[in-house]
Order: structure tokens, then C-alpha cells, then sequence
């Protein structure tokens, strides 16, 4: 049963997604803001939401669910940031071209520039825009590159 997941796990990143169709993993350490974040995107249709809250095990993690579609990553997580769960998820063969976004507090320049280098698909600055961001994820699910420092 287990590999029939795993064969399903990612959808291309040029794949575009009706939000009530995704399937999104969150990975964010602070309550409040996944709290933010799942209710921006139930607001929006998006009906698959998992949480995760450290970057360590992402892949194990997002290999149980049935899709992934996008990932949203905090870049600072405990036991390993984002940076290097999004190395790992580039090397898993399920998981390689699924479009994975930073949300982060720490926005700035070379931030995002770094993150760009890592091969992110995105940048979205906390605090999150409650109106600006369902189009944002929108956008996204249709393969939309968003690299935004919201200033």
C-alpha cells in the first residue's frame, strides 16, 4: 500500500492546482502562524492541510500522504531549517518537483536571494498579508513564480 502512495506523492511544479484540489504541508514551528496559514487556505477552498512542525523527517513525513502539491517552509525550524529539508526533498524521487515556498520572518534581500540559490520555488514574508495571500497562493497552485518581501 505504501509504495501506491509514494508513486502519487508530487505533482510537477508547472502542474496548475485548483486550491480545492491541493494538498499543501505547512512546516512551521509556531502555532499561531500555522493557525494563520490553514485558515487563510480553508478560506480560499484548500481542504488538505498537514502540519509539520520541525524541517527533520519532512520527507518520511510527506511520503505518508496520498499528494503533495506544495510545501510551505519556514526557513528557521528546530533540529533542521528549511534550507535543508528542502535539499532533502530535492533528492527524494517522490517529492523532487514539488513546488516549495518560503514563508518567513526573516524577509530581506539576501534572504531571498539565498533562497533562490537553494532552488526554492517562492518567498512570502511573515507577517503574512491576509488579503494579498490567497491570490498569492493562487498563483502558486498555477505554477507562478512569487517572490515577495511585503514591503
Amino acid at each position: 500500500m505504501r509504495e501506491n502512495l509514494m508513486e502519487n506523492t508530487s505533482v510537477k511544479r508547472s502542474t496548475p492546482i485548483e486550491p480545492e484540489d491541493a494538498h499543501i504541508l505547512v512546516v512551521e514551528d509556531n502555532v499561531s502562524n500555522f493557525v494563520l496559514i490553514a485558515r487563510l487556505l480553508a478560506y480560499m477552498g484548500v481542504q488538505k492541510c498537514e502540519w509539520k512542525t520541525t524541517g527533520w523527517g519532512v520527507v518520511d513525513f510527506a511520503n505518508t500522504m496520498p499528494r503533495v502539491d506544495l510545501i510551505l517552509m519556514d526557513l528557521r525550524l528546530p533540529h533542521e531549517d528549511g534550507y535543508e529539508a528542502l535539499r532533502q526533498i530535492r533528492q527524494d524521487e517522490h517529492l523532487k518537483d514539488t513546488r516549495v515556498v518560503v514563508v518567513t520572518a526573516h524577509g530581506s534581500a539576501a534572504e531571498m536571494q539565498k533562497a533562490r540559490e537553494a532552488g526554492f520555488d517562492g518567498f512570502l514574508s511573515k507577517p503574512l498579508d491576509p488579503d494579498r495571500f490567497p491570490d498569492q497562493i493562487r498563483k502558486i497552485l498555477r505554477g507562478e513564480e512569487v517572490w515577495d518581501l511585503g514591503v
